[in-house]
């Protein structure tokens, strides 16, 4: 339910709070990459066994997170909420003691089960906390400047840490954060919980599961074993099995999983499909640069830190400009300056050899940092907008798989690229992941999409006549 009675203070502490989740979240990501080439030589790993080291988080948080947002309008979004912090702190402090890559796959994904509980909850919060549709497109613009503030003290902590101590001091930032925001979230954030809240539905998210895993397991040891080997193309086949099978079930539940009727949105389809290109070329991007600066250029962890800090610090700019622009006018102008940035910066690295000289490096880094600075803030305000509040857990997670979708399989397509030398391509995948943000920013944004998005919204008050609606 909202919280229209709260004061500007007690929402600022709250926004605060949400903020530090994300901190969490996203900082750990940055921090790791980093990291890649000493966990390497200490734990004697591959480059797909690097791979799954980022792969396996993101892969339980994207199919968990739908489960986590739904259960948190059920039983309590502060009481979730809790729950992932606890989680993700625990996590963290037991990956800093893995014996073995693969127990630190395992805590990895012990971290990814409270990370679920974190993120969509916390926009859940944020959206049924600030009632404004002005002031949410502001909050949520300083929600993903947070990311900006991750991605630009990540690498430079996560070098310094792997410099002068070992990659293991990468997940010990994780327990301070998490214990104070488990504090105060205690102490300011009041507990909310949808009116009517949607049943579980394990079909679906066995379905779900499937999908994401089979297909991440292909592409990641599809080289390995062979594109055409038996154990690939049963991957590809369960994936189409689940895929099929997800769409006939979840479209004949009542409740579903997944509410197909948010698809009929061209802005919400927009946003989701953009948000998968989005974060497959930030996952991509930052596995790419990661072992080309440590292992080609040879620098030392904080060196490469350093060399991503203009890519970082014009994300941490531009964020709060597009939640500001999306706010007064809309998420269209924000997903193209998005598209033109990140589509130039793929093609900069791949048909202009940015990596021979570091001013075209440095370019490529500005502009790949300004395109991801504007892209998350239209994401998030167009995914909650039109939806009803009672499905604020459930449109927000959506959002949110789908960009770990998109960064799982960046790091699977791109780092397979690498494990077969062929590094150029990566840096044209992610040219092409921005020219789709920039082609579905424009075709998902006009007047057409707008006529969309109301007829579904029409179609969801239909059903629910008494839930209050959420307006762009």
């Amino acid at each position: 339910m909202p919280e229209p009675s709260l004061d500007r203070r007690r929402r600022m502490i709250i926004l605060a709070i949400c903020c530090m989740s994300l901190l969490l979240v996203s900082l750990d990501n940055t921090i790791l990459n980093v990291a890649l080439p000493a966990m390497r030589k200490d734990l004697h790993a591959s480059v797909p066994g690097l791979q799954w080291t980022i792969d396996a988080y993101t892969l339980v948080l994207a199919a968990l997170l739908m489960l986590s947002g739904s259960t948190a309008d059920r039983i309590g979004r502060r009481r979730v909420f809790q729950t992932g912090l606890v989680l993700f702190t625990a996590g963290s402090a037991l990956c800093s003691l893995a014996p073995s890559l693969g127990w630190l796959v395992v805590f990895r994904m012990v971290q990814a089960v409270g990370g679920s509980m974190l993120n969509p909850v916390a926009m859940s919060i944020i959206t049924n906390t600030f009632t404004d549709p002005k002031e949410r497109a502001r909050a949520i613009g300083v929600w993903g400047g947070v990311v900006g503030i991750s991605m630009a003290a990540g690498p430079i902590i996560g070098g310094a840490l792997v410099q002068f101590s070992s990659w293991r001091s990468v997940f010990w930032i994780n327990v301070p954060i998490g214990l104070a925001a488990l504090v105060l979230t205690t102490r300011y954030v009041p507990e909310s919980r949808a009116p009517k809240p949607r049943r579980v539905d394990p079909v679906g998210q066995l379905l779900v599961i499937a999908l994401l895993g089979s297909v991440t397991y292909g592409i990641i040891e599809g080289s390995g074993a062979g594109w055409t080997s038996p154990l690939i193309l049963g991957c590809a086949a369960v994936a189409v099995c689940s895929l099929g099978g997800l769409l006939a079930y979840e479209r004949r539940r009542v409740e579903p999983l997944i509410e197909l009727r948010f698809f009929r949105s061209a802005p919400f389809s927009g946003a989701t499909v953009i948000a998968v290109n989005a974060f497959a070329a930030l996952g991509g991007f930052l596995f790419l640069n990661t072992l080309y600066l440590q292992d080609t250029r040879g620098l030392s962890a904080l060196d490469a830190g350093l060399h991503m800090l203009p890519m970082a610090a014009m994300a941490l700019i531009f964020a709060p400009i597009s939640g500001r622009i999306v706010g007064n006018r809309g998420p269209r102008l924000s997903l193209l300056l998005a598209g033109t940035a990140m589509t130039a910066s793929g093609v900069l690295f791949a048909g202009f050899d940015a990596e021979s000289s570091n001013p075209k490096l440095f370019t490529a880094y500005v502009l790949f940092g300004i395109g991801f600075g504007f892209v998350n803030a239209p994401i998030t305000n167009t995914a909650v907008s039109g939806m009803p509040r009672e499905q604020a857990g459930v449109a927000a997670a959506v959002a949110s798989t789908s960009r770990q979708v998109g960064q799982s399989l960046g790091v699977a397509v791109i780092g397979a690229t690498i494990a077969a030398g062929l590094d150029i391509a990566g840096w044209w995948i992610i040219a092409f992941c921005g020219a789709a943000v920039l082609i579905l920013g424009a075709l998902t944004t006009g007047r057409w999409a707008a006529g969309t998005a109301e007829r579904a919204a029409a179609h969801l008050i239909s059903d629910s006549p008494k839930v209050p609606v959420s307006t762009p």
